[in-house]
Order: structure tokens, then C-alpha cells, then sequence
């Protein structure tokens, strides 16, 4: 009998201290499967193999009731059935109007540098930035840094006294913002 199974026994007669020592032993079998299945979802997709492994293990061990996996190959099929439920409720969230199911999600490419930009784009994105400005300065002041001067994030960072995660912050934010202040523009 392998520790997996002896451990799988311990859990189903109800041992509380069994499941401690299970997640150890099926923890890098577990993420492979995790890191298989998320490769296969479409790009985006925001949920990590980590917190994949980790719903769905505590679906299987920390669940009131009767647990009974036969071996080790039973459990694995439960924790494949797991991942998979998790998956479907995250694609359900996503789709409800309330997670922007209904909106067009498009990527923004701010990074290149101004000067190949053509001319409207250019100007529409002076205007926009100018109300930014009056708005958050802030993220005016790292959008100027970064899309006009070529600065990365580390480097606007350092420039703005502020750390790379919340320069990184502010950067999402007033790219979001620009494309819809942009996209409003576009369509008066």
C-alpha cells in the first residue's frame, strides 16, 4: 500500500491530522494536472495552477461528509472533477455582466514610443492625458514617462519615488482609462 493510499484511508475513517500530511506527498502531481488544464483554457485566463491545486484540494479534504477514494488513482480523478468544476464556475463568473461578460475585452498596446504614433492618434491622446492630468497627476505624470519617454516601470518607479508594484498600479489604470477616454472621443 502506498503512504498516498494508507493516507487516503486515514482521511475516509476520519482522521482530521491525515489530510496534513496527504498535500505534501500529491502536491507537484496535483500542480502538473493544474498547470495541464490551464494551458489548455483560452488566453487570459486569470486563475494560476497554485490556486487551482489549492481550491480544489480543499474541496476534496476539508468537505463535511463521507470522503472515499479507493486508491490513488480514484483521487486523482476527483481532484481532475474538482479542477474542472472551479473552472466552469470561474468561466460562469466571468461571463455574468456584472464580472464585464458582456463587454469587448481588447488589449491595449500603450508601450511603444510616441514618435510612431500617427498625428490624430497622437493629439487625441494629448487631450485625453490632459484630463487625466486633472483628474490623477499622478498617473499623468508616470503615463508622460512612460509612453513619451520610453521608461519602464522600474525606471519610472525609481524616477517618482514610488515602487514598481504601485507604479505598475497607477500604469493599468491610466491605460484603462485613456482607452476609454479615447474611445468616448472617437465615437462624438
Amino acid at each position: 500500500m502506498s503512504d498516498v493510499t494508507r493516507i487516503l484511508s486515514q482521511i475516509e475513517q476520519g482522521n482530521p491530522a491525515a489530510a496534513e500530511q496527504l498535500l505534501p506527498l500529491v502536491y507537484d502531481e496535483l500542480r502538473k494536472l493544474a498547470a495541464a488544464r490551464l494551458a489548455q483554457e483560452k488566453p487570459g485566463q486569470t486563475l494560476q495552477a497554485t490556486a487551482l491545486v489549492h481550491d480544489a484540494y480543499i474541496r476534496l479534504v476539508d468537505v463535511e461528509g463521507e470522503q472515499s477514494w479507493d486508491n490513488r488513482g480514484h483521487f486523482f480523478a476527483a481532484a481532475a472533477e474538482s479542477m474542472r468544476r472551479i473552472l466552469v464556475e470561474s468561466a460562469r463568473r466571468k461571463g455574468r455582466e456584472k464580472h464585464g461578460g458582456n463587454l469587448d475585452r481588447k488589449e491595449l498596446v500603450v508601450d511603444a514610443i510616441a514618435l510612431t504614433v500617427p498625428a490624430e492618434e497622437l493629439l487625441a491622446i494629448h487631450e485625453a492625458l490632459g484630463k487625466l492630468e486633472a483628474t490623477n497627476p499622478q498617473a499623468a505624470q508616470l503615463v508622460k514617462m512612460r509612453y513619451f519617454a520610453g521608461f519602464t516601470i522600474p525606471e519610472t518607479a525609481e524616477h517618482m519615488g514610488i515602487s514598481p508594484r504601485k507604479a505598475n498600479q497607477i500604469w493599468t489604470y491610466a491605460r484603462a482609462w485613456l482607452a476609454t477616454e479615447i474611445a468616448d472621443g472617437s465615437s462624438n
